[in-house]
């Protein structure tokens, strides 16, 4: 286990995120179109004057004089984490890349920066990994089946991405613990603060063995709303979903809804008909939104169908790594050798729902096998 390299960022390109971080409240589109656009040294400089947008002022004014960027650093310092950033090699270019593609859908876009604590490098943990979500109020059965899940995962490699909560959260993370494996726990409050407080020393053994995760500056604790900003973290993080119980109203339905936007497998477990901890999961199951699993082998496989067809990470090639599999390798054919194709008339052509297209294709650019041309998508020959 190393630490994550940061040297490429500079220390102003750093202050002025974790200022940013502190004056706008996930997730700020407006903001985050003005550092994309500028960048962050000058995004920082023009909130603090006040000389930007109507937009992005509605998000910043409240907070803009709140100068604790070098506070916040030196905290989290003295807490074991650090502050991750776009310009890192730490940062998870991959998995967030989903999030660009439904910013318009209200999920909310790639976060301005990440606090972060634990020994691991984030990008290389969630190379592979699931989401396991689910019910405070867990029924037994839930909470057995969430940590041997997470138990099985981490012992077969993958990193175990949850929120932290009570019930199926928790189990989830003492399972990949258990088995010595990478767990990932993304809080709606500051990385510093252990939340919920029965928690604190599961959240201190996920900060020494696997990571903490919040865009959420330290000090700031948890509020509603922030527990469904922060859902979407869960799902982008994760290769997949796995709902292992869910109410009718509970707020893993939210994360589920957030990796159907992201064209991320959903995967339920399914429980007994007269559960009110499964409810919401039959639910997924009968509108046909998810998948029934039962085993981490078949979790392992649907996940596959995510990442491992695909067989390729970002600027890796085909000769490396082999040829798409699944419906990667349908999308793929289906793309023009000469001229460009659309995202739709791709859907058609290969048979794969058009959320999934949309996110399959970013994924086949960066491996190189395909290009965004003015008409659509064009293939790319594999090496």
């Amino acid at each position: 286990m190393s630490t994550a390299p940061t040297a490429p960022a500079t220390d102003a390109v750093r202050l002025a995120r974790a200022y940013l971080s502190r004056v706008a409240e996930p997730y700020p589109a407006a903001l985050a179109s003005l550092v994309a656009d500028v960048g962050p040294i000058e995004a920082a400089d023009r909130v603090r004057a006040g000389g930007v947008s109507p937009s992005v002022t509605s998000q910043t004014s409240a907070r803009r004089a709140e100068e604790h960027a070098r506070a916040d650093l030196d905290l989290i310092a003295r807490r074991g984490g650090r502050l991750v950033i776009p310009e890192d090699e730490e940062w998870p270019r991959w998995p967030f890349l989903a999030l660009e593609n439904v910013a318009a859908r209200r999920c909310g876009g790639e976060p301005l920066a990440l606090w972060v604590r634990g020994p691991h490098v984030l990008a290389d943990v969630v190379d592979k990994a699931v989401a396991v979500v689910g019910s405070r109020a867990a029924s037994g059965y839930g909470e057995h089946v969430a940590g041997e899940f997470a138990f099985g995962l981490a012992s077969a490699g993958l990193t175990v991405v949850s929120g932290a909560a009570y019930g199926i959260d928790g189990a989830a993370h003492r399972g990949a613990l258990g088995a010595g494996g990478v767990t990932i726990a993304v809080l709606a409050c500051g990385a510093d603060i252990a939340y919920p407080g029965g928690h604190q020393g599961l959240l201190g053994r996920v900060a020494r063995e696997g990571l903490i995760v919040s865009e959420y500056p330290p000090g700031v604790t948890p509020a509603r709303h922030r527990f469904l900003t922060r859902n979407r973290l869960i799902a982008a993080l994760g290769g997949g979903t796995v709902v292992v119980e869910a109410g009718r109203r509970s707020g893993a339905k939210n994360t589920a809804a957030i990796t159907l936007a992201l064209g991320r497998p959903l995967m339920v477990v399914p429980g007994p008909v007269t559960s009110v901890s499964s409810v919401g999961c039959h639910e997924l199951l009968r509108e046909g939104q998810a998948e029934s699993v039962s085993s981490v082998a078949e979790i392992v496989e649907s996940v596959g169908r995510f990442g491992d067809d695909l067989a390729t990470r970002p600027a890796e090639k085909e000769s490396d790594l082999g040829a798409p599999q699944g419906e990667a390798m349908r999308v793929y054919e289906a793309l023009g050798k000469r001229n460009g194709v659309s995202d739709e008339a791709v859907s058609v052509e290969s048979g794969v729902p058009l959320d999934r297209v949309r996110a399959l294709l970013p994924e086949l650019e960066l491996a190189g096998l395909a290009m965004q041309v003015d008409q659509g998508w064009q293939k790319l020959e594999m090496r």
